[in-house]
């Protein structure tokens, strides 16, 4: 199994929803006067390894439920076209998670018990994604779970770590990252929706319908893009972040395709969806430190 095969199961273009809540976080912790380097990383360490090990799992337990066939429309995944064994990739995921016990030991340690609420409900969630006798996936329930934990959960932890609390703008601040990934998951299920339908797994997408997923997609682009606007409103400060809404702007053709294409198409609408969100999140952090 060679280095490229783990990077590509790492899925690096779901990273981005690691990455923009602590951002998101550390710029409201800077702007406040309660930096704290050391936190930052740890926290930034821990979302990395959440999300890796969500997708590892993700792509051993949709291999062992039958939901990863030669039928998948996206890119086929490590464990589904045999480049990696599912002893190997379970190793992995479990590997990757125990690597949080020193980063939430370290932030419980600076921080206090809450982290450890918060770093061992993060990795539970991210094995239930897909994995015991009723995945959260599997249920429809995936789109509440990136909503919370890589929103509210992901902003308000790193900005807790570092100031030992959490004022309410962070946590609505948390909302557009949260729903910015959303999104990133609605174009996988619109995507999935035939193959998904044919093994049960029921996402929105399939319970629901493509129309739909498709109004979901917009619903969670414009919300998250609008969440400066509401800031604006409950603090009265930091106008300069409304610039985060621009990123309707080249919103737009994602939008248009999301509603005129289906199937193998719409997979490029990942990795663009994927860069709005770190285009979000960059002019909403120029924007609040303005």
């Amino acid at each position: 199994m060679s280095k490229n095969t783990w990077i590509s199961a790492a899925r690096l273009r779901t990273l981005p929803a690691a990455l923009a809540p602590v951002l998101i976080g550390t710029v409201m912790a800077i702007s406040d006067g309660v930096f704290h380097a050391g936190a930052v990383l740890a926290a930034l360490t821990g979302a990395l390894l959440i999300q890796i090990g969500t997708n590892y799992a993700n792509d051993y337990f949709d291999f062992v439920n039958g939901a990863d066939t030669d039928a998948r429309v996206g890119p086929a995944r490590a464990t589904q076209s045999g480049r990696v064994t599912p002893a190997a990739m379970k190793a992995a995921f479990i590997i990757t998670f125990a690597l949080m016990v020193p980063v939430i030991a370290y932030l419980t340690w600076r921080a206090g018990w809450p982290v450890v609420a918060i770093g061992v409900s993060s990795v539970i969630s991210g094995i239930l994604y897909t994995g015991g006798p009723k995945p959260l996936g599997y249920m429809g329930l995936g789109d509440l779970f990136v909503l919370v934990f890589f929103g509210p959960v992901a902003v308000g932890g790193t900005y807790f770590v570092q100031a030992l609390t959490v004022p309410p703008e962070v946590l609505v601040a948390g909302l557009a990252p949260g729903l910015l990934s959303t999104a990133i998951l609605v174009v996988n299920n619109l995507r999935d929706i035939a193959s998904d339908s044919q093994v049960g797994k029921n996402t929105l997408a399939v319970r629901f319908g493509p129309g739909f997923a498709r109004g979901e997609f917009l619903l969670t682009l414009v919300g998250g893009a609008l969440i400066p606007a509401v800031l604006l409103v409950m603090t009265g400060a930091h106008a300069a972040a409304l610039i985060a809404c621009g990123i309707l702007l080249p919103g737009i053709p994602i939008i248009r395709s999301m509603f005129t294409q289906s199937g193998a198409e719409l997979d490029p609408n990942l990795g663009r969806t994927g860069k709005l969100l770190v285009l979000y999140s960059v002019l909403f952090s120029i924007g609040w430190l303005l």
